[in-house]
């Protein structure tokens, strides 16, 4: 019994000590351990740095033509002569169309020669009326139906120009459905005149922008199909925003001797607002979208500092801080998932 008791005391003592050097395990500073101390979490940086860089804004754009019209006509009449080739250029002034005139001529020979006889009578009157042979009243409603009939006449000749359709200005005449011998009324259209030489270009920029932008700015534009970069020069805008949209319609006008460029054509475009000094620029990976704005994960003594900050000019790669870091700054670009406030990093590559 004696020497059972005492098996028993030693087989209790070594699982003791076996459970004690176990949980002493457990606690000590190795990893994976309770109270041990996580590994530093490895990352890329990036040093801030300042640059002098322009300001530009990207946008969509719609050339048109400098100036447009349709030729229609402002009477109803049968068209008796075609003048124009579709798709041609057209100077300013040139007929274009000649509406039948017959009656308006026949009305205007008629008044004139009613003009002339009353003249006449007028004549005889004013004779008469010296040795009072007529009333005055009598020489007055001569004079009035004179006045009348010259209305009439300045009438009938306006209308007789309208027979004649002019271009209202130098450009490149359209297609056209209409022929020889076609009725026509002011419903119609004849054709489309437009001039495309220069283009002007229609585009909208945000509101911020607004008041950067001013007239004989020279933007700069792509259209598919020409592999040139083209100019343009800004020299008018809409004087208030969209509030639908936040922008604000800006208009230029760009050179087309050649013909190259088409009304109706896309142009994506860049016009440069301004130069900045001494920005302070990172990568654009580094920044941290968060409910109320954008946050950098910047590297303090080993340490991880999530910093607010402020943005300007940016695109695919880079991005401007303008307020919350300074030139020499350690930003982080790289395991932005895993870090929190005072995590522990280290920078292993410093990106360029």
């Amino acid at each position: 019994m004696v020497l059972n008791k005492a098996v028993s005391i030693a087989i209790s003592g070594i699982l003791f000590s076996v459970l004690l050097y176990s949980c002493k395990g457990k606690t000590d500073g190795g990893t994976g351990t309770k109270g041990g101390k996580r590994p530093a979490i490895t990352v890329n940086g990036y040093i801030a740095q300042s640059q002098n860089i322009t300001s530009t804004v990207n946008a969509s754009g719609t050339l048109l033509s400098n100036e447009e019209v349709e030729i229609k006509p402002e009477l109803q009449a049968r068209v008796i002569k075609v003048y124009f080739k579709e798709g041609a250029a057209v100077g300013k002034g040139q007929l274009l169309i000649k509406l039948d005139d017959a009656d308006i001529v026949a009305q205007l020979k008629k008044l004139k020669a009613q003009k002339k006889l009353t003249q006449k009578n007028i004549g005889r009157l004013e004779e008469l009326l010296k040795i009072d042979g007529v009333s005055k009243q009598e020489y007055d409603i001569s004079q009035t139906q004179l006045s009348a009939y010259d209305a009439d006449i300045e009438g009938l000749e306006n209308q007789l120009r309208k027979t004649e359709i002019r271009a209202p200005f130098s450009g490149t005449i359209g297609l056209t459905d209409i022929s020889e011998g076609t009725y026509v009324t002011p419903l119609n259209t004849i054709s489309t005149l437009q001039q495309t030489h220069p283009l002007k270009i229609d585009f909208s920029i945000p509101e911020k922008y607004a008041l950067l932008v001013k007239n004989d700015k020279i933007l700069h534009f792509t259209v598919d199909g020409i592999r040139d970069t083209l100019t343009a020069s800004v020299y008018a805008k809409e004087p208030k925003v969209d509030p639908l949209t936040r922008t604000i319609k800006i208009r230029a006008r760009c050179p087309n001797p050649e013909g190259k460029l088409v009304p109706g054509m896309f142009a994506n475009i860049q016009l440069g607002i301004g130069n900045r000094q001494n920005a302070v620029m990172i990568p654009s990976q580094a920044l941290i979208p968060v409910a109320r704005g954008k946050n950098v994960a910047v590297s303090r003594g080993g340490k991880v500092a999530m910093v607010a900050v402020e943005t300007g000019i940016r695109d695919e790669n880079l991005a401007e801080i303008t307020q919350g870091l300074q030139v020499g700054d350690t930003v982080i670009t790289t395991g932005l998932m895993q870090l929190r406030e005072g995590s522990d990093v280290k920078i292993t590559k410093l990106d360029k």
